[in-house]
């Protein structure tokens, strides 16, 4: 009985976090006292006559209103709960620091060491396991969100899941001897823009729909 309740219960808590962290981040968009600065630092686009600002994530415009935070997709669908919270945080949090082109690790983020184990196998290991047998795919694939070829390791490419986060995912091919390898490395002002609670979320949403893209 208590596995069965504790197993139905999961979701409503995963949904009740999701919608907390949501409602959150509403209050923080509603409390910014210059939006047009904020948009000048998170390199996004102000419309004060339409009361909003034009957001690009994973090389899609997403439409932000004001100032009640509603997210939604300038392509129409529905857009996820984990989506609309990443928009609203990267925007409402950004600090307009110039990339510094000095690419950093998920171990060196504040709890990345902690929390790299979690962040490997939701992030790294979907990319080693569907494109490590075939890492020139990664170089297409990721081109459908943006992404374009990195220096970095055997395969690398680069996607800016906002404008000012490029996020980078690399591999390295598998022989005889070892299994192929993976990584994903970040501009070292990441966390002028987002958390790494966020960045895990962020890195799994960019490793997935490039799985997706593969499969499609």
């Amino acid at each position: 009985m208590t596995k069965e309740r504790l197993t139905m219960a999961a979701p409503n808590v995963r949904e009740y976090a999701h919608n907390l962290a949501y409602n959150l981040a509403r209050e923080q968009l509603a409390g910014l006292d210059d939006i047009e600065k904020q948009c000048l630092r998170s390199g996004t686009e102000y419309r004060p006559t339409e009361k909003a600002v034009i957001i690009s994530y994973l090389n899609q415009p997403y439409r932000l209103s004001l100032p009640d935070g509603e997210v939604s997709g300038m392509a129409g669908g529905e857009v996820p709960l984990r989506d609309k919270i990443l928009i609203l945080h990267y925007f409402t949090r950004a600090k307009g620091t110039p990339l510094s082109n000095k690419m950093i690790t998920y171990q060196e983020l504040v709890e990345g060491i902690n929390y790299y184990p979690t962040f490997f196998k939701r992030a790294i290991k979907p990319i080693v396991n569907h494109f490590g047998s075939e890492p020139e795919q990664l170089l297409k694939t990721a081109e459908i969100l943006g992404g374009y070829q990195a220096d970095y390791g055997d395969v690398a490419v680069t996607i800016h899941a906002f404008s000012r986060v490029p996020v980078t995912p690399v591999l390295w091919k598998g022989d005889k001897e070892f299994a192929p390898e993976g990584n994903i490395m970040f501009d070292s002002t990441i966390p002028d823009y987002l958390p790494t609670e966020d960045i895990t979320i962020l890195s799994e949403v960019i490793a997935w729909r490039l799985v997706r893209l593969l499969k499609s």
